[in-house]
């Protein structure tokens, strides 16, 4: 059976981005080929891939088996073919990472324009998301994630700063009337803005001081989802609505305009900083390879 990659890939992308006009966009191909594409590959395979409608666009059944084997196939396909890339003077091709939101707020933005200055042949894609993803099957070469949230099986490479902190902060006018909580469990009387995972799970608030670790589970009348809502919630803590617990980095600029005030900072917990990893395999796409050489190398890029 002569089927051709070119037509493979297109149905990958019609697959993973829901329709025809949407895998367009994120392959930078035309609909019309992307239908034209599919349209051959079914016949060349005499079985449909996706059921059309004017509305939607969904997969059969044939097609669900097809997308769960051919992803992580092309990916190895696309990585033999980028150790040409190695031979070149500079590596070139596509480099695609899937990191939390806080990763890409805090951690690439001091790396990714010197990374890109330094290899112009090489196009960065970041998927920001909070949810557990296995990034073969997520059409990604690698991602950023935070020690207890690793895979297994899979290579670790420190990024980033090596130790954060959590915050818990308000504005002045809420600690102003509401007072300014002196230990951790003082939370429980505040309303305090909460998040919680795309999965569901709504991780308690923990503090630690001179080795006495204190978990609290406030409420209050705000709950966002972590990453990609985190900004409401200090938008509300800045606003007066109640006490927001982030990033400490994530909160510097609110502190130094005076926006918000650091709250239990003695209590705040420190934990290890991220790594970027990804699978253990012989063939490392070139441009992925330049992504860790060049976070190997200390350097002042802030």
């Amino acid at each position: 059976m002569n089927v051709e990659l070119g037509d493979l890939n297109a149905f990958l992308a019609v697959a993973r981005a829901g329709g025809f006009r949407e895998g367009a966009r994120a392959s930078g191909g035309s609909a019309s080929g992307l239908s034209e594409a599919v349209r051959r590959l079914e016949t060349q395979l005499g079985v449909r891939l996706f059921n059309r409608t004017t509305r939607s666009v969904a997969l059969t059944d044939a097609g669900v088996g097809l997308l769960a084997r051919l992803g992580p196939a092309l990916n190895e396909v696309e990585a033999a073919l980028d150790v040409v890339n190695g031979f070149r003077d500079r590596p070139a091709g596509t480099l695609r990472l899937n990191v939390p939101v806080s990763a890409a707020r805090l951690v690439l933005p001091s790396i990714v324009p010197g990374f890109l200055a330094a290899y112009p042949g090489i196009r960065l894609e970041v998927i920001a998301e909070e949810s557990f993803v296995d990034v073969l099957a997520a059409g990604c070469d690698a991602g950023i994630r935070y020690d207890e949230r690793l895979e297994q099986d899979m290579i670790a490479v420190p990024i980033g700063p090596r130790l954060q902190r959590f915050a818990t902060a308000a504005s002045p006018a809420y600690l102003d009337r509401h007072g300014r909580p002196e230990h951790p469990r003082d939370l429980l009387g505040h309303a305090c803005l909460r998040g919680r995972f795309a999965s569901g799970a709504m991780p308690p608030w923990e503090f630690e001081r001179a080795g006495e670790v204190v978990r609290v589970d406030p409420t209050g009348p705000l709950l966002v989802t972590l990453g990609g809502a985190a900004d409401l919630a200090v938008d509300a803590a800045i606003a007066g609505t109640g006490i927001v617990s982030l990033f400490e980095d994530w909160l510097r600029p609110y502190f130094e305009s005076g926006a918000l005030e650091p709250v239990l900072e003695p209590w705040w917990q420190s934990f290890p900083g991220p790594f970027l990893y990804y699978p253990g395999r012989r063939l490392v796409p070139a441009p992925l390879r330049a992504f860790i050489d060049f976070i190997k190398v200390p350097a002042d890029r802030s």
